[in-house]
């Protein structure tokens, strides 16, 4: 704990206090988990520049916590380090044993690119490494970059960061690993039966995750009935007000309004997937635009094809290069699978993302 990152904590929860907001309605209003925002009041994590400037905008303090927040030093490349530095933080994970589970995330690592974002994560697995941290964030790390290296389709990469995980992992962060890289290999297009083990292994623990996890991989297997009841038990856990806080509820109205499409519920899904817009920041670029294809694909199975295809268009014209991952592609397929070949706005969607040099419908290596 840094003597910075309690004098910065120290100030938010004075400014938030003075201006009447809960943390749950600060977090809500900044993009950031209450969760996270507690740990920075309470001087457990330093906070990010882009927080203090969010958090100045909503509390209106002008610059202050800006002014006081200091980033941490610079990651910059040690002397003589002349190895990847992915090999390098690959070669630390394997070295660590004995790591708990994980429920903290890097600081809003949903703003950035995920060409950028695989750097900025392997520097933070080191930074931890070197200090000998916390070792409930090691685990989340590795999944990150698991998660980032199937988007940027490094998938035999990312099986290495997803054993990482599993390796590191007990208890509940193993249910965490389980659920997250079954959701995974659902954009992936890997066999569904190894992907419902997955799901099936994390849903010994409850939680909003690996209650959508087995959902989602239970529709796309098409055995409906299971589907729903999955998702009954995971709108369920909304209902009673049980969330935990390893997973956003934007994030969690998207795998509902997943499974409702999947399952042939286009209205409800397009509610839920609507709901799930107004949770997600604007500045989330990549997750905004799942949220988007997503719409398209209730759009689609509620009967109102047009608007489907032209929200699937905008998202793939307007979404910059940077943000175009395995993820969207997979995304946007999920409309075309929904749509008539015949029907207008598909042959251009489906020219839209030949761009990026992936066969539409083809599979992937997994097959």
């Amino acid at each position: 704990m840094t003597t910075t990152a309690v004098t910065f904590g120290t100030h938010l929860r004075q400014s938030r206090q003075a201006a009447g907001l809960s943390l749950r309605q600060l977090a809500a209003r900044v993009g950031y988990d209450h969760s996270y925002l507690s740990q920075v009041e309470r001087g457990q994590r330093p906070g990010s520049a882009d927080l203090a400037r969010l958090c100045d905008r909503e509390l209106g303090t002008g610059d202050q916590l800006s002014v006081t927040f200091e980033p941490r030093p610079s990651r910059a490349e040690r002397p003589g380090q002349t190895a990847d530095p992915l090999e390098l933080a690959w070669q630390g994970v394997v070295a660590t044993a004995g790591i708990a589970d994980a429920t903290v995330a890097l600081d809003d690592f949903r703003g950035t690119p995920p060409a950028a974002l695989l750097p900025e994560l392997v520097s933070e697995l080191q930074l931890l490494q070197a200090r000998g941290g916390d070792e409930l964030e090691a685990v989340e790390l590795s999944i990150l970059i698991a998660e980032t290296l199937t988007g940027l389709g490094e998938r035999r990469s990312a099986r290495r960061w997803w054993w990482a995980a599993h390796a590191s992992a007990v208890g509940a962060g193993e249910a965490l690993v389980c659920a997250r890289e079954a959701i995974s290999g659902l954009a992936e297009q890997r066999p569904l039966p190894p992907l419902l083990e997955l799901a099936d292994k994390a849903s010994a623990h409850e939680s909003p995750m690996s209650h959508a996890a087995r959902a989602l991989v239970l529709a796309e297997l098409g055995r409906s009935e299971e589907a729903h009841q999955a998702l009954q038990m995971l709108v369920g856990i909304e209902a009673l007000g049980t969330r935990p806080t390893d997973w956003m509820p934007y994030q969690q109205h998207w795998a509902e309004g997943r499974v409702c499409a999947r399952l042939g519920y286009g209205v409800p899904g397009c509610i839920l997937l609507e709901r799930a817009r107004e949770l997600c920041p604007e500045r989330w670029i990549g997750e905004r635009a799942l949220l988007d294809l997503a719409l398209a694909e209730s759009l689609a199975v509620a009967g109102e094809v047009p608007a489907a295809l032209a929200t699937a268009l905008r998202v793939l014209v307007e979404l910059p290069d940077e943000w175009r991952d395995l993820w969207v592609d997979d995304a946007a397929e999920r409309v075309l699978r929904v749509v008539p070949e015949s029907e207008r706005g598909a042959a251009e969607l489906r020219r839209l993302l030949a761009t990026k040099g992936r066969s539409v419908g083809g599979g992937s290596s997994w097959r």
